[in-house]
């Protein structure tokens, strides 16, 4: 092993940990880490991705920095999100597998050796179960009925279990670098680039310590993007709700001439007044929906901003 503060060479695996309000748990997050990756490899990094956390945590980041070569902080400019967080670690990463795992400690470092023997089956993609949640009701009953939304808008099966701990090849991280969208998740995207996935049953932990930063707002922001980014369902919802209304519209013109012809609408232009603005509304709706479903793609392809910018960072490149 190089003695602290050589360059490293080009590890054989990456640990990429996001960071937010968890000072108090990253040095026992890199010790368990170390201890767990060393009977796999002696090459190993850990990147810790500091979101902008308001805590402690970059200082305490860069204290482990100085004492282990193995540790490499990126700090962003400010808070981008969870998963933006990840992009930016996948891009600084450098191993030939990348564990992704969050920092409260749920995800146990102890399970890494459980994953990468997974891989080693001939899987580009192992992803980690938690078969037993240990989190409190809220975000249990937020968790169920996200995934199951998610999975009636984008007609694709979701597992609840999943969440973002598992270990990645480097070509997966590399497919996944090239989806640069602004709306980011990385269940979703590890899915959608393929390769041969597996999943393994692994113990959920309790949080180290403190709350955690997801917070309901922030949940139903990432659940709006994630739904809108990876399905136009909602958008052709739109559509047919408008179908819908402009159809109940012209059951009631029917209705209303029958009664008019029964002589029982006294009132002469209230009713069809109604009428038309009913069933004009839902053509509007609809047309508004179909035009929606281009000027959204477009709109964000178009923007082409960064993912996140970074404040503080090794001197190692990024990949991507």
């Amino acid at each position: 092993m190089p003695p602290i503060g050589h360059a490293l060479s080009v590890p054989h695996l990456s640990i990429v940990s996001p960071v937010y309000q968890a000072e108090a748990m990253l040095v026992e997050l890199v010790e368990r880490i170390a201890a767990s990756v060393q009977p796999i490899t002696e090459s190993f990094e850990i990147i810790l991705v500091d979101d902008r956390s308001p805590d402690n945590s970059w200082p305490v980041i860069e204290q482990l920095m100085r004492q282990d070569h193995r540790v490499r902080g990126v700090r962003l400019s400010r808070n981008f999100g969870q998963h933006r967080a990840i992009t930016a670690g996948l891009d600084y990463s450098r191993g030939e597998w990348i564990v992704v795992l969050d920092c409260d400690l749920q995800d146990r470092p102890e399970e890494i050796p459980t994953l990468y023997a997974q891989a080693q089956h001939g899987y580009e993609l192992v992803l980690a179960r938690r078969h037993q949640r240990q989190d409190g009701w809220e975000q249990k009953a937020f968790s169920r009925l996200f995934y199951a939304t998610l999975a009636y808008l984008t007609d694709t099966p979701q597992d609840r279990t999943l969440a973002n701990f598992g270990i990645y090849h480097r070509k997966v991280v590399d497919a996944i670098g090239q989806m640069r969208e602004s709306a980011r998740y990385l269940p979703t995207m590890a899915r959608w680039v393929g390769f041969r996935a597996a999943t393994v049953n692994v113990t959920h932990a309790e949080r180290g310590s403190g709350t955690t930063g997801y917070r309901f707002r922030k949940r139903l922001h990432l659940a709006l993007d994630v739904m809108l980014a990876y399905s136009d369902k909602p958008l052709r919802l739109t559509v047919q709700l408008g179908l819908l209304i402009s159809g109940t519209a012209f059951l009631a013109v029917l209705y209303t001439l029958v009664r008019y012809w029964l002589g029982q609408i006294t009132v002469l232009g209230y009713a069809s007044l109604i009428i038309s603005i009913w069933f004009f509304s839902g053509l509007l709706l609809s047309v508004l929906g179909v035009v929606g479903l281009y000027v959204g793609k477009t709109f964000e392809g178009v923007k082409n901003r960064p993912l996140y910018i970074v404040d503080e960072a090794p001197p190692t490149p990024p990949r991507a």
